[in-house]
């Protein structure tokens, strides 16, 4: 199936759709973007009393079934769909609920926004920002979107930088240590952290013309103001949304969701972040790279790649990052900060391909499918992202519901082939 397989409806006409729907089913991909925007959209019908299901799934299908109405989010599939592609999908999904007559969580959207690598206030997420900051729920500061007041765990794990300390929390306290910061921070000792995370970031070993820009998105950050939510600031939210919509779907959803989670729900989604990004930094550490015309490569070994530092030990040492949810974000920061080329592939040893792309003009998901098709396996992805796996075992296993998400089982085929596929479809 290809991606561009419906029209946008305007958001009233989806609005009127959902207000008079005996059952909803909402199915979105397993990006940040899009968990926001169906918790917006799911918190907009317990409002008007609908009844609905939530999941998320690699590559959604939409499947209404009965007389329910199916929405896909984040994919341009079905009669009712919110693409995320031209405008990040929680703006939609925010004028949709204003439209159902919900007062929808602006920083929810606003997570939503940045996770779509989009800036707060553009593509078309004006109206979110103005009630955000009419309620006073965010302020713009200096400093670093992180999810957590910790600095050093922040820094380790986050995915929206990649420096010579992502992935080494002891790294990161020793760099931290010789700032010299105060323990309440101002915004002059703010201004000091992302001063030396933009360096750090542009000058690390290997780092791209690219990394100097995408950087940007973490720096100046909007800071949530007392309980507006549960992450220090609007980037950090973003980054655990993206982290948790592949590492536990249902924590992400149920994150969007929650008007005010409890302490057991903001723990359980900040320990799957962490996991998550430094299993996706000390992956990237390890990888084997190279680079072809318009493709660069990174080949890891995520069996191998669980090796906490000192001091990790304690957070780390039952994690088992699943390399289904893990590759797309190494191909992510791949793509932002190491990649010199537009598309960045990472590989395991699993026959699987993970792809991210710096730009939709390339139509990656379905270049994806092509790929696959030629060698016998399996494609998926959206216009930015998509995924190969292929040889014996493979499993369908792209559905991620709110209760477990199990990827695609181990395989011994060749994903050479596959790469090569994706290379000449490109």
């Amino acid at each position: 199936m290809t991606e561009a397989t419906a029209a946008t409806p305007a958001p009233d006409a989806l609005a009127d759709v959902l207000a008079d729907a005996p059952f909803v089913r909402l199915v979105a991909t397993d990006d940040g973007d899009a968990v926001a925007a169906t918790g917006l959209l799911a918190r907009a019908l317990r409002t008007v009393g609908t009844p609905f299901q939530a999941r998320v799934s690699r590559d959604p299908v939409p499947d209404a079934g009965d007389d329910a109405v199916a929405v896909t989010v984040g994919a341009n599939r079905g009669p009712h769909a919110i693409p995320g592609s031209g405008r990040p999908a929680s703006t939609t999904a925010f004028e949709i609920a204003r439209a159902l007559g919900d007062d929808p969580d602006p920083v929810v959207a606003l997570a939503g926004v940045v996770a779509a690598g989009s800036v707060p206030g553009t593509d078309g997420s004006g109206d979110a920002l103005e009630a955000a900051e009419r309620a006073e729920l965010v302020r713009r500061r200096p400093g670093v979107a992180l999810p957590t007041a910790d600095l050093a765990d922040g820094l380790a794990s986050s995915t929206l930088v990649r420096t010579p300390y992502s992935g080494d929390t002891e790294a990161a306290r020793a760099a931290l240590a010789e700032l010299g910061l105060p323990a309440d921070l101002d915004d002059d000792a703010h201004r000091r952290l992302a001063s030396l995370v933009a360096v750090d970031v542009a000058d690390a070993d290997g780092a791209s013309e690219r990394a100097a820009s995408a950087v940007e998105r973490a720096l100046r950050p909007y800071a949530t103001v007392g309980d507006a939510a549960p992450f220090e600031t609007v980037g950090g939210y973003a980054d655990a949304l993206d982290a948790l919509s592949r590492a536990a779907p249902g924590t992400g959803i149920a994150m969007a969701l929650d008007a005010d989670p409890s302490d057991g729900l903001r723990t359980a989604a900040l320990d799957a972040w962490r996991t998550h990004g430094l299993a996706a930094h000390r992956a990237l550490d390890a990888a084997t790279t190279g680079r072809y015309d318009g493709c660069f490569v990174a080949r890891v070994d995520l069996a191998g790649s669980d090796h906490p530092g000192e001091g990790d030990a304690a957070a780390d040492a039952d994690a088992a990052p699943d390399a289904a949810a893990v590759l797309p974000t190494i191909a992510r920061i791949a793509r932002d900060f190491r990649s010199p080329e537009p598309v960045a592939v990472a590989v395991d040893e699993a026959a699987r391909l993970l792809a991210a792309s710096a730009t939709e003009s390339i139509g990656l998901g379905d270049a994806c499918r092509s790929a696959a098709g030629e060698v016998g396996g399996d494609g998926w992805g959206t216009a930015d992202r998509g995924g190969i796996a292929v040889g014996p075992g493979i499993e369908a296993a792209d559905e991620a519901d709110e209760a477990n998400r199990n990827g695609p089982e181990e395989t011994d085929g060749d994903i050479t082939g596959a790469l090569a596929a994706l290379r000449e479809a490109l």
